[in-house]
């Protein structure tokens, strides 16, 4: 079995179920006592956020990559960035390492087109939703990406960072995901990609008027099958 190297903690709430996600994956694959084998480097968030709110996107990768070489040196085989949002330095960390690191979008773009499915709504942050670092990679395999009007990207955003990332969950927030859904079903969306890891802490597939692709799970299992792929 291959290490994972996870980088977490980003926020840690959404670092946790990748760990048991992996766990149950390989506990149902091999069955027993088996579990994986993970080093977890969780990083500071708030340095973090601080580095994405001012645009200091080579000072957060440089403090990624420094996980990410510190990993690979542990014995890491892989990496796996536990957060959509900072794949916005995927690149640049991959430079600054020999073993691969497993890009969600990828993970998540591969699940939709098992899914026979072409025009997706993409919630996440501001960052992810509105930039091109990440619809970039779904447009460039032949996907239509939908993302909500101005105001409700915001929503979506304040939702993520001031509840989410610090644990609340709140009904009157799930209320307003699903409108926001409903709203992209009525534009012509075929399925939503939860395109944050805290986003599946509050939306389930009963509550969403599109079937749902929760890039978390997508990610967190496609590190599972690699660690136990030969």
């Amino acid at each position: 079995m291959k290490t994972i190297g996870l980088i977490g903690g980003m926020s840690w709430e959404s670092t946790i179920p990748y760990y048991r996600i992996i766990n149950e994956k390989v506990k149902e694959t091999l069955g027993g006592l088996h579990s994986a084998r993970i080093i977890l480097y969780s990083v500071e968030f708030a340095e973090i956020e601080e580095c994405q709110a001012t645009g200091q996107w080579d000072k957060s990768a440089g403090i990624l990559g420094d996980a990410a070489k510190k990993l690979e040196a542990a014995g890491a085989d892989f990496i796996v960035i536990c957060t959509n949002t900072m794949h916005k330095v995927a690149d640049q960390i991959q430079a600054g390492i020999s073993v691969p690191v497993i890009h969600i979008a990828d993970a998540t773009a591969d699940k939709l087109e098992a899914a026979n499915i072409r025009r997706v709504a993409l919630l996440g942050t501001k960052y992810t939703m509105t930039q091109d670092f990440y619809k970039s990679r779904l447009i460039a395999r032949g996907f239509d990406v939908l993302i909500p009007d101005e105001k409700d990207v915001e929503i979506v955003n304040n939702v993520i960072y001031k509840e989410l990332c610090l644990g609340k969950i709140r009904e009157d927030s799930r209320a307003e995901f699903s409108r926001i859904i409903a709203a992209l079903k009525e534009k012509g969306a075929e399925a939503v990609i939860l395109g944050c890891t805290e986003i599946g802490l509050l939306v389930q597939q009963e509550s969403s008027a599109l079937r749902i692709f929760d890039t978390t799970e997508i990610h967190a299992v496609r590190a599972a099958e690699l660690a136990l792929k030969d």
